[in-house]
């Protein structure tokens, strides 16, 4: 291979035979390289699962490029990081043209760029065309606005790419946002029977990743036994379909609710395979579009889960890139306190957290009010050191990457930028708890007792963090009424809040 031909590096989430990487690709010149770097599954503890996931969708891809006939260099369970494997790479074959895609962890994007310095490289970073939003447009919308909200940002997506809106230009249904007929509790009775998700055979590939991983990385949280992740283009598109087909219809409605042992409710469970991308998200909102016509099914269910794929998710990417690297050290409250150890066993009274953590140690998923409204909620009132919280969903969950991760944890779940895309804290008492799940059932602490040894921590912590940041929400017409209901209670019993509340929080591991 010559000084004049390239190398093409594929990350472990740039999974995609038609994506940016392999654009212009010529095989008599170029060549690929994939690299398992055992420092991606330590930098942070992570979850048994989520290195698997990579692990066998990397090898699968890899297996795919070779079947189609591409030059791949394929670098197995390297124990130094990717950049210094690739380092070694370029020098060895004196190439000085390297293609990569943006990487999805800002650290990353930063290693690639500092090693084209170091050996003066020709280096060609391209944007991740899996988006609908450029890093352009979105810096462009956010330059003239007061406020970063994700609606006013949404509506455009909608009329820019002819989504849900007819030829007037207006929303189908004669509104933009359908909130108000979704995120129902489950019936009292409990959620009835669920269709579940697609499920995988293991093939040798996925059988021999699941056996490494267990052998490789038997200290690390997490179990194997449920893995049932897409780890191929035709499984990611298979899940789509079966979400789709058997899914869709009861999403919306029930997208906020949680139950015991219901790990997957009616969501679509397709983040994993969007992240990695074995899906774009254009096929995803057709299929569901077309889905929605083709069987009827409620516009609130479809606009629902619409505008998390072309609303937040673009959202979320476009304020990633805009704030790093300050997005990562931002802590508003200036909170400090280690992360309970039982967020990594599950082990503790609390039954929404139990249950919510264990799922999480099962499958190394969780739904999305599971980790703002309980783990994140939690997190946030306890004032745990944001980077500790973050760093601990990035390891935990098989879909977290940066980039989607840092902007729901720090910027959504904590409050930790101070409000930059968010209107309030979100924050809860045991009481929404209550109303969402069937976890207080069950749980030694209760969630209408505000102090006391029977009292919900939840609860307690969160009149306490009202307590203790009360001008701030006195000052915002949209938390006025939650210091409205403090204002209710006596002033003893606030003493009491605050006295209970310090005793959870020097004890938060005995919980």
């Amino acid at each position: 291979m010559s000084c004049q031909n390239r190398l093409v590096l594929i990350l472990g989430d740039q999974l995609d035979l038609q994506g940016a990487a392999l654009r212009d690709f010529d095989p008599k010149t170029d060549e690929v390289i994939m690299i398992e770097s055992a420092n991606e599954a330590k930098y942070v503890w992570s979850h048994k699962a989520k290195i698997a996931l990579f692990l066998s969708a990397m090898r699968h891809f890899a297996a795919d490029l070779e079947r189609q006939k591409y030059p791949i260099t394929y670098i197995r369970e390297a124990s130094l990081p990717i950049v210094d494997i690739l380092k070694e790479q370029l020098l060895k074959r004196k190439i000085t043209r390297l293609v990569c895609v943006e990487p999805g962890e800002w650290r990353l994007k930063l290693a690639l760029e500092a090693l084209a310095q170091d050996l003066h490289l020709e280096l060609e970073m391209r944007e991740d065309d899996h988006f609908y939003c450029s890093h352009q447009e979105f810096l462009a919308w956010a330059s003239n606005k007061k406020e970063l909200r994700l609606e006013y940002f949404y509506r455009l997506m909608r009329k820019t790419h002819g989504v849900l809106v007819g030829e007037d230009g207006n929303p189908e249904g004669g509104q933009w946002n359908f909130d108000r007929d979704n995120r129902k509790p489950y019936p009292k009775k409990g959620p009835g029977i669920i269709d579940p998700p697609a499920s995988f055979e293991i093939d040798e590939i996925t059988g021999e990743v699941l056996k490494y991983v267990t052998r490789v990385y038997k200290d690390h949280p997490g179990s194997l036994d449920a893995f049932n992740w897409p780890v191929t283009r035709s499984q990611a598109l298979e899940a789509l379909h079966h979400f789709v087909e058997y899914r869709l219809r009861y999403f919306g409605i029930f997208e906020d609710a949680m139950w015991t042992d219901t790990p997957f409710g009616w969501h679509s469970v397709l983040s994993s395979s969007l992240n990695l991308k074995l899906l774009n998200p254009r096929e995803v909102v057709d299929a569901v579009i077309v889905a929605w016509k083709k069987y009827s099914l409620d516009l609130s269910a479809v606009e629902g889960f619409v505008r998390q794929i072309l609303g937040w998710r673009e959202f979320v990417r476009g304020m990633y890139y805009m704030d790093m690297p300050k997005m990562a050290q931002d802590n508003y409250y200036e909170h400090k306190r280690a992360l309970p150890k039982w967020y990594w066993t599950g082990q503790t009274n609390m039954s929404c957290m139990k249950d919510a953590i264990g799922q999480t140690l099962q499958y190394g998923y969780a739904h999305h009010i599971q980790r703002l409204m309980v783990t994140g909620n939690f997190a946030l009132l306890a004032e745990i050191l944001p980077t500790e919280v973050c760093d601990w969903y990035l390891a935990i969950y098989v879909d977290a990457i940066e980039w989607v991760e840092l902007p729901n944890t720090a910027g959504m779940a904590l409050f930790a930028n101070g409000g930059r895309f968010t209107s309030k804290p979100y924050i809860a008492s045991g009481a929404y708890i209550k109303r969402m799940s069937n976890y207080c059932g069950s749980c030694k602490y209760k969630p209408e007792i505000r102090f006391g040894e029977s009292a919900c921590p939840i609860t307690t912590l969160y009149w306490n963090f009202l307590i203790k940041h009360r001008p701030q929400f006195e000052a915002s017409p949209r938390t006025k009424l939650m210091t409205a209901n403090l204002n209710r209670i006596s002033k003893d019993d606030q003493d009491a809040i605050e006295i209970h509340a310090q005793k959870i929080l020097n004890h938060l591991d005995g919980l």
